[in-house]
């Protein structure tokens, strides 16, 4: 595949490292051009990142006329994607996008109907659903290791100071964040979002100009709850990036501290005011192509257009994570419940 990389700011060079040394990728992708509205960043870049002797542009239709990519990379901020992702697409090149796959739903649906229009692969890069952790209590849930699901919980507090554009953004935490947790959510359940009801903050002493603090309770098919509480600017003993979880079942419980710590009990006997309980194994996941999270992310990009299949995190499923944001965003603003429509 010959894909152009298109930004160049510090989340590319994650891409370049995946690409050019992971062996999932090596062999697979070559990156042809990279492409920044700033073109001095852009040859910067390339030098800092050894790519030499790789065409560098500040016009995206130059780069794509130039260099015949089968593929664009998308590592742009919310604001520059749809441009790069419709260019694109147009173009007739498929496209892997950083998340959120769009600045509202209105054209999220948009660049969906012309992925389908063109023929063409429009992904997003949801890569904590590729976490180890995440792919284990999902084949545990599908086995019916806790019973039947009734509800999940997370938990996300963590205080980065970043600076740049998400300490300028509007709703940051939800927009630039809890959507990673809330694709978590769906994938490990196999559920989708209904409704949502929604508080958000931006409390005392955040250094993010808005939104930086969420609780949101949400309804989920089959009558599941997903709670979610979290904090942007919360310094101190903080919860994993991959956020705290919480599983109830009709049969126990799971536990998991979004990194190694995971623990499932079942409760034991018909009687007791609290029945006793015991640990039950959770199998572990072999280190494969399905767990290397953002290398995950891009390889199953790779198979699909190889395979005219579609990807995982296609547009036409990251749309109902993208949902639970925006719905969140409504709720937060109007006070009041909000139903999540079926794309």
């Amino acid at each position: 595949m010959r894909a152009l990389l298109v930004g160049c700011g510090d989340m590319a060079k994650s891409w370049v490292e995946a690409v050019t040394s992971n062996p999932l990728l090596a062999d697979r992708v070559t990156l042809c051009g990279v492409v920044d509205r700033d073109f001095e960043i852009a040859s910067q870049f390339a030098d800092d990142n050894g790519l030499l002797g790789i065409p560098v542009f500040s016009d995206l239709e130059e780069a794509l006329s130039q260099t015949e990519p089968d593929a664009v990379f998308d590592v742009t901020p919310p604001d520059a994607r749809p441009f790069i992702v419709q260019t694109a697409l147009k173009a007739g090149k498929h496209v892997l996008s950083e998340k959120p796959m769009a600045p509202d739903m209105a054209t999220a649906r948009a660049l969906c109907d012309t992925a389908r229009a063109e023929n063409r692969i429009f992904a997003v890069t949801q890569n904590r659903r590729y976490k180890p952790g995440a792919r284990r209590v999902q084949a545990f849930l599908k086995e019916g290791g806790l019973g039947t699901v009734t509800s999940i919980h997370a938990d996300f507090f963590i205080g980065p100071h970043f600076g740049g554009f998400r300490e300028e953004m509007d709703h940051v935490l939800l927009l630039d964040m809890a959507i990673h947790h809330f694709d978590a959510a769906r994938f490990m359940l196999g559920e989708e979002p209904t409704a949502v009801l929604c508080h958000e903050t931006n409390p005392k002493g955040s250094w993010y100009a808005h939104g930086a603090a969420v609780s949101a309770i949400f309804k989920m098919s089959n009558e599941v709850t997903f709670s979610y509480n979290g904090s942007w600017c919360a310094e101190g003993n903080p919860t994993s990036w991959d956020a705290s979880w919480r599983i109830v079942g009709t049969g126990g419980m799971l536990t998991w501290d979004g990194e190694e710590a995971m623990t499932a009990s079942i409760a034991t006997g018909d009687e007791a005011f609290l029945r006793d309980s015991i640990i039950v194994d959770i199998p572990h996941m072999p280190c494969d192509r399905l767990t290397q999270e953002h290398v995950s992310v891009i390889a199953d990009f790779v198979d699909a257009v190889d395979s005219d299949s579609s990807p995982e995190t296609d547009c036409s499923d990251n749309i109902h994570s993208l949902s639970m944001v925006f719905g969140a965003i409504e709720s937060a603003a109007q006070g009041r419940t909000v139903s999540l429509a079926k794309d």
